[in-house]
């Protein structure tokens, strides 16, 4: 049986994703439609162009007008959606509340990553120094043991 939270929280999440499909269909249907109709206009009049080459020259001509045309509407159209969001007072503190939360997310992630290399480099440098230390002992060890032995040999070679 599902608790109250549990069924708020279900109701909530219904909410937010029918209002989430709504606003992700308002421009992009409109434009679909209208997309489609262009396309198919223009493969019509494309095929009717070819038939005769004037037609084809001119229809060259216009593409050459229509491109840049087209290109500048698509990038306004970014333009207007990028500004959408800072258009009203309440939009736009909740978009700056949103960046400031995404900033101190990462930042924390930075904090962890690099207290992360840090602990590693003193890891590695301390069992470099260990190994670099236990290496001069020994070798220490082994030539004190040599020079001993030379020692004891020349004493016991010379003449008493």
């Amino acid at each position: 049986m599902a608790t109250q939270t549990q069924t708020q929280r279900r109701a909530s999440a219904k909410k937010a994703a029918a209002t989430r499909k709504r606003n992700a269909s308002r421009g992009t249907a409109s434009r679909a439609r209208t997309t489609a109709k262009t396309t198919a206009t223009s493969a019509t009049t494309r095929a009717k162009a070819e038939a005769t080459g004037l037609q084809a020259v001119a229809l060259q001509a216009e593409r050459a007008l229509l491109i840049p045309v087209g290109a500048a509407l698509i990038a306004r159209d970014n333009v207007v959606d990028g500004v959408k969001p800072f258009t009203k007072r309440t939009s736009a503190e909740r978009e700056i509340n949103k960046l400031q939360r995404r900033v101190a997310t990462n930042l924390r992630k930075f904090e962890r990553r690099g207290t992360t290399a840090r602990n590693k480099l003193q890891r590695d440098v301390k069992r470099n120094r260990t190994q670099v230390e236990r290496f001069v002992r020994t070798n220490r060890r082994n030539i004190e043991s040599q020079a001993n032995d030379l020692v004891s040999t020349v004493a016991s070679n010379l003449p008493s």
